[in-house]
């Protein structure tokens, strides 16, 4: 059902909304990338990374030095 609503996976949905979340943290907080990770339910920040990095062709840091410079 969510595929014909979505055209997404289950998966992919919660992987895209995980990271609007992250980019949200990581844009208006002062937390870590490991703590955005922790607090976004990811046991291993490093997967947290690959996957941000996936969804977003930057990693989490890269994005937010993006953000704070413009």
């Amino acid at each position: 059902m969510l595929r014909t609503l979505t055209g997404q996976s289950t998966q992919q949905h919660i992987h895209d909304k995980l990271i609007e979340q992250a980019k949200e943290q990581l844009a208006i907080t002062g937390l870590s990338v490991s703590e955005v990770a922790y607090a976004l339910g990811f046991e291993h920040p490093q997967s947290f990374s690959r996957l941000f990095k996936t969804k977003t062709d930057l990693s989490p840091l890269a994005f937010r030095q993006s953000f704070q410079h413009n």
